[in-house]
């Protein structure tokens, strides 16, 4: 696998970002082909990932892949604090209701959605995506860990709760049925008219239009209850990786496409907890043949993670090679790196969550 580095987005990628946002189609909120909310996610990133970030309760720390052979961005992966602060986060929540009759000597089952905000102060994980060319064994799951080893280095600026929201089943046509038959029925628009006005405009029209009572799943056609928490295909090799890291379902689906919302506290996800901080150095006996690490530099104005090959020494000291603690801005005076062994999945990696 070629070097690959992960780094904060920057000024400089806007025309990849935008190239990046027109390549991932339907249904993803959070990368709008709009330059305005480019310019002010860029702008957000580099306060973030700064001393004064620390103060805010909100924060987005969004990180491209960059194929370092051409300097271009291939990939995203981001994180958000202190989400549904400013507006409100909406989620459904599957739930059951029992109801029964003495006189019928029935007890009945059913379940519902119900809209809430349960999520409000949480940390979001998202905004995953790999050009198709780059889509190689480990490289999704390497921008999806490498958000954890962010909140390892960083833990005072993330919330208890980290969950993720990924997008729903569509068809070939990138319809979704529930938009269809739930979402459109009170809305009025188009689905990816809907997901627009989220990114750019916010949730408002969300509490004007939508029913705030408990919305009785059976009543709806079998083609919509069936998608209800189903990922779209191609996030769901992200859940896969989200469920090994320690991720559980507890029932919050997506309000326009049903989603499924996943979640985990901070300190049980298995990269956050598994993690190690310890000093590195160089050596040039490092080959691909050794196994692969990915390593975080802890440098908040510099912030850099890689997958690289490394040794462990016999005295607890990490090798690395002299072009990796180049790339992760490692030297004499700065010998230190957070790390964790890293084993590609074969089966399955991720492209978008």
């Amino acid at each position: 696998m070629a070097m690959l580095l992960i780094r904060p987005c920057q000024m400089s990628d806007l025309d990849d970002l935008m190239a990046l946002s027109r390549a991932v189609g339907r249904g993803m909120t959070s990368m709008p082909a709009d330059e305005a909310a480019w310019l002010s996610k860029i702008e957000a990133t580099t306060r973030s990932f700064s001393a004064q970030g620390a103060e805010d309760p909100m924060g987005t720390y969004f990180m491209v892949l960059e194929d370092p052979a051409s300097g271009r961005v291939v990939g995203t992966t981001a994180i958000y604090t202190g989400i549904g602060l400013d507006r409100p986060f909406y989620s459904y929540k599957v739930s059951t209701l029992v109801s029964s009759s003495s006189d019928l000597a029935v007890t009945r089952q059913a379940r519902v959605l119900s809209m809430v905000n349960d999520y409000t102060g949480a940390t979001e994980v998202g905004s995953l995506f790999v050009l198709p060319e780059y889509r190689k064994p480990g490289v999704g799951q390497f921008l999806s860990r490498a958000r954890f080893l962010t909140m390892a280095d960083f833990p005072e600026r993330f919330g208890e709760t980290v969950m993720a929201e990924l997008r729903g089943w569509q068809d070939e046509n990138g319809n979704s049925p529930l938009w269809q038959h739930l979402g459109s029925q009170f809305f009025g628009i188009e689905f990816q008219d809907a997901v627009n006005t989220v990114a750019l405009k916010g949730t408002q029209f969300i509490s004007d239009l939508m029913p705030k009572y408990p919305i009785y799943i059976d009543l709806l056609p079998q083609e919509a209850r069936e998608v209800i928490g189903k990922p779209n295909d191609s996030s769901a090799p992200a859940l896969h990786m989200l469920k090994k890291e320690g991720f559980q379902f507890t029932g919050y689906v997506d309000l326009f496409d049903g989603g499924p919302s996943v979640q985990c506290p901070v300190g049980e996800v298995h990269t956050v907890r598994d993690s190690h901080q310890g000093q590195v150095r160089i050596s040039f006996d490092i080959t691909e043949q050794d196994e692969m690490y990915m390593l975080s530099n802890g440098n908040l104005n510099d912030y850099r993670v890689m997958l690289a090959p490394a040794r462990m020494a016999a005295d607890g000291t990490l090798m690395i090679n002299q072009e990796t603690a180049q790339a992760l801005g490692i030297n004499h005076t700065a010998p230190n790196a957070r790390y964790i062994p890293f084993k590609r999945n074969q089966q399955a990696h991720a492209v978008a969550a």
